[in-house]
C-alpha cells in the first residue's frame, strides 16, 4: 500500500459553502469503535542513535532489465526501482532470472548485495544454477540496508511520461509477485515482514471541491512520478477517514491505515543465510569498468548495482533521490507509524525511524549527497515531538 494517494485529495480550506462541502468518512466508523492506545514515541533529541543517507536511483523509464553482450558476458540488467526495490525485488528477480537462464547457462554471477542482488540469486539458485554474489559491500553497508521499511511499489518508480505502454502491466507484474512472495514471511521469528498501523495526520478538515479541480501545472523541471497503486487496490486493506474519537491525535483530520513493513536489518539477515545455507557463494570485490567483467569464470552475468550502476556503468538516465533517516531507540510498545506535514515516523524492531519527506516526491531529487544533515533531523524531530506532546492518552 502505497500512502501517496492521500495527497491526490483536494484540500480547499477556506472556500464558501456554496463551493464545496464536507465528505463522508470513507468508512463509517464500526458502532462502539474505542480510541486505540497507543504508546506515545518518544521524540527526544538524545534518544537518536545515528543519521543515515541513501541515494535511491531513479530511472524516468522504469527498472532496467534489458539484456547485453559485454566483455564475452551475457548480461542481464536489474536496476533503476527509485524508492521501491524492496517493494519489487521479488517480481524484478523473476523476470531477470527467466533472461539470465534462457540459454541453458548455469553458472550465473550475481553483481550486489542489495535487496536486488540477493533476490535475484535466490530465485536463480531455486531455479537450478549455481550462484556467486560479487559485491564490494555486503548487505548491512548497503543502500539497501537504509531504506525506510515501507511497502511502496510505486515509489519514484518512473517518469509517466517517459515510459513505454507496455512498462505499467509490468510493474503490476512485479508488484503483484513480489507481495505475494513477502506474505511467506509474516509470523516468522525476528518480524522480518510485518503489518503495522499508519496514521496521517492533516491541519485541514477533510473538504472536497464540488466542481471539478484543473490539473495542477507542474514547475520546469518536475517530474510526472508514475503512480499505479489503483491497479493493485486489492492487495492490502485501504485507508479509512476516523472519527476524532477514534484517534488521540490533536489534528482535524485523520486517515488509518494498515501497511506493509519491512524489518529490513533481520530480512537482509534472512536472506543471506539462505543463499548461503542453499550452496551459494558471496566474493567481496568491486568492479571499476564493464570491462572488469572479463575476469570473472560466469557466462552470464546479472547486475543489481542500484545507484552504483550510474558510475560503472555510465547510466546518465540515472537521477540520485536523497532521502535520510534519524533512528531513535527502538520502542517494542509502539507499534505503528505517524505521517504529518512532509514528516514520517515509524517504529521498527531495530529503532524508530524518522524521516523527512517533504510535501511532493520532488524532494530529494537530483541530491547525490550522502552527508547526514543533522538541522534537518532536529527539525523533523522537534515537529513530531509536538504532535505527540498534545496527544490525548
Amino acid at each position: 500500500m502505497n500512502l501517496r494517494p492521500d495527497r491526490r485529495l483536494v484540500l480547499l480550506a477556506g472556500l464558501g459553502a456554496s463551493a464545496c462541502a464536507t465528505a463522508p468518512a470513507a468508512t463509517p466508523a464500526l458502532s462502539g469503535f474505542a480510541r486505540p492506545r497507543l504508546a506515545p514515541i518518544r521524540m527526544e533529541m538524545q534518544r537518536i542513535t545515528r543519521i543515515t543517507v541513501c541515494t535511491r536511483p531513479f530511472r524516468p523509464a522504469g527498472p532496467r532489465l534489458d539484456v547485453e553482450n559485454v566483455a564475452g558476458k551475457r548480461v542481464v540488467h536489474n536496476y533503476g526501482h527509485g524508492g521501491s526495490g524492496w517493494s519489487l525485488a521479488w517480481g524484478s528477480a523473476e523476470i531477470v532470472a527467466q533472461k539470465a537462464l534462457d540459454g541453458g547457462a548455469k553458472d550465473i554471477a550475481v553483481i550486489g548485495c542489495g535487496a536486488l542482488g540477493l533476490t535475484a540469486a535466490l530465485t536463480l539458485q531455486r531455479a537450478g544454477a549455481k550462484v556467486t554474489i560479487y559485491a564490494k559491500e555486503r548487505t548491512p553497508d548497503t543502500r539497501s540496508a537504509r531504506a525506510s521499511g515501507t511497502w511502496s511499489p510505486d515509489s519514484r518508480i518512473a517518469d509517466a511520461d517517459k515510459v513505454d505502454a507496455q512498462f505499467p502491466a509490468l510493474w503490476e507484474r512485479m508488484t503483484r509477485k513480489t507481495y505475494g512472495e513477502w506474505q511467506h514471511y509474516l509470523g516468522m521469528p525476528g518480524e522480518p515482514v510485518a503489518w503495522t498501523d499508519r496514521y496521517n495526520l492533516y491541519d485541514t478538515p477533510r473538504i472536497v471541491a464540488a466542481i471539478p479541480r484543473p490539473e495542477r501545472a507542474r514547475d520546469p523541471g518536475e517530474i510526472h512520478f508514475a503512480e499505479y497503486s489503483a491497479r493493485v487496490r486489492d492487495l492490502s486493506p485501504p485507508f479509512r477517514e476516523l472519527e476524532a474519537h477514534e484517534h488521540p491525535f490533536p489534528v482535524p483530520r485523520v486517515r488509518q491505515g494498515t501497511v506493509m513493513m519491512f524489518n529490513v536489518a533481520e530480512l537482509a539477515h534472512m536472506l543471506t543465510r539462505d543463499f548461503l545455507t542453499e550452496g551459494g557463494r558471496i566474493v567481496q570485490t568491486e568492479f571499476h569498468t564493464p570491462a572488469d567483467l572479463a575476469r570473472l569464470s560466469e557466462p552470464v552475468v546479472v547486475n543489481c548495482t542500484g545507484y552504483g550502476a550510474r558510475a560503472l556503468w555510465k547510466d546518465e538516465t540515472l537521477t540520485p533521490v536523497r532521502g535520510q533517516i534519524a533512528w531513535l531507540a527502538p520502542q517494542p510498545e509502539a507499534r505503528y507509524g505517524v505521517r504529518y506535514r512532509g514528516i514520517s515516523v515509524i517504529s521498527r524492531p531495530d529503532g524508530i525511524v524518522v524521516q523527512q519527506t517533504g510535501t511532493s516526491d520532488m524532494w530529494g531529487v537530483g541530491v547525490a549527497d550522502e552527508t547526514p544533515d543533522r538541522a534537518e533531523t532536529e527539525d523533523a524531530v522537534r515537529t513530531m515531538a509536538t504532535v505527540f506532546a498534545r496527544a490525548r492518552t
